[in-house]
C-alpha cells in the first residue's frame, strides 16, 4: 500500500473533525506506533510524557530538538496522521512560538496542540493576554507555511491543580475566537464539565482526554458531541505497570510470576516480523 502524501494525511485528519466521534491514542514509540496502526485506528497521537519516559526522562525534560525529531520518526514511519503534543511551544515568547510551530509543520505532523501552562508551579497558567498572543502566533505560522495542520488549543487549568471551569471556558472561547481549530482541556472528568466546554466552542470540536478509568465509554462521550478522544500517556504507563510488578516481583522476592502474562515471543516476532504499514 502506497504511503499517504502529508496532504493528504493531513486532509483526513481534518475530515476525522468534522463529525461523528473517534479514538486518538497515543503511542510513544515505533513499535507501540505500529501495534496500533493494526487495531484499526484512524490517527494517532504523540504523548509527552510516554515518549520522555522511554527515553529515561521525566516528562516536561524533553527538548525542542528531541521532541522535533520523535515526531518527525513517526509521521516518516506511518501512514496515519499524527497529531503532536507540542507542549508549550518550547518557547517564551509569541516569536519564538512561531518559530517553533513552523519547524513542527516542516516534520509533517497533520495537528498539533499549544497549552497555556508556564510548567512552573508558582504561576502554572498564563495570563489570557499572552496565552492568546500565542495562539494568534501559531495559527499565523501555520497559515504562513502553508499546509493544513490542525492547531488544537488547551486550557490547562484542571490539569495543572486550577480546577476553575468558568476560567476554562473562557480561555476556550477566546481560543476558538484566535483561530484554534480543536480544543481541549484536559482534566476535566464529569459529564457535566465536558458537557460545558463542548457548548461553549460550538462548533468548533473538542478533544476529551481520558488517563484514568473513567464510568464514561466512547459512545458516552459521541452523545454529549465529543469530536475526538485521547489518552496521554496512559498506555504508556499500564506498559511500564506491567514492566515495574514484573521487575520487582524478580528483584524484591525472586518471584517470575510477573512474567505470566506478557505476550511471547512468537507473538511479538509475528507481530513486527513482517510489520504492516504503521
Amino acid at each position: 500500500m502506497l504511503k499517504p502524501s502529508i496532504a493528504q494525511k493531513r486532509a483526513d485528519f481534518r475530515a476525522l473533525h468534522q463529525s461523528g466521534c473517534f479514538v486518538l491514542p497515543n503511542p510513544w514509540d515505533l513499535g507501540s506506533a505500529s501495534i496500533l496502526a493494526t487495531l484499526g485506528f484512524k490517527a494517532l497521537a504523540t504523548t509527552s510524557s510516554g515518549h520522555a519516559w522511554s527515553c529515561a526522562r521525566a516528562d516536561g525534560y524533553s527538548s525542542r530538538e528531541q521532541v522535533l525529531e520523535h515526531m518527525r520518526q513517526l509521521v516518516e514511519a506511518s501512514h496515519l496522521p499524527i497529531n503532536a503534543d507540542f507542549e508549550s511551544g518550547f518557547a517564551d515568547t509569541p516569536q519564538a512560538v512561531a518559530e517553533s510551530v513552523r519547524l513542527a509543520v516542516e516534520t509533517g505532523v497533520a495537528g498539533l496542540s499549544i497549552e497555556d501552562g508556564t510548567g512552573d508551579a508558582r504561576t502554572p497558567i498564563r495570563s489570557l493576554p499572552e496565552a492568546l498572543e500565542r495562539i494568534h502566533a501559531a495559527r499565523e505560522s501555520i497559515d504562513t507555511c502553508g499546509g493544513d495542520t490542525l492547531l488544537v488549543a488547551r486550557a490547562e487549568n484542571f490539569f495543572v491543580g486550577l480546577p476553575d471551569l468558568d476560567d476554562t471556558l473562557r480561555r476556550l472561547k477566546a481560543y476558538a475566537d484566535a483561530g484554534a481549530d480543536c480544543l481541549y482541556a484536559p482534566g476535566i472528568r464529569t459529564r457535566e464539565q465536558i458537557q460545558a466546554v463542548v457548548n461553549a466552542v460550538a462548533p468548533k470540536p473538542v478533544n476529551v482526554l481520558i488517563g484514568w478509568p473513567s464510568e464514561l465509554s466512547v459512545q458516552d462521550l459521541a452523545d454529549i458531541g465529543v469530536r475526538r478522544i485521547s489518552v496521554g500517556g496512559a498506555l504508556a504507563r499500564a506498559a511500564w505497570g506491567g514492566f515495574l510488578q514484573a521487575a520487582r516481583l524478580l528483584a524484591e522476592q525472586g518471584r517470575f510470576d510477573g512474567l505470566t502474562t506478557t505476550p511471547s515471543g512468537s507473538e511479538l516476532n509475528t507481530l513486527f516480523g513482517q510489520p504492516p504499514e504503521l
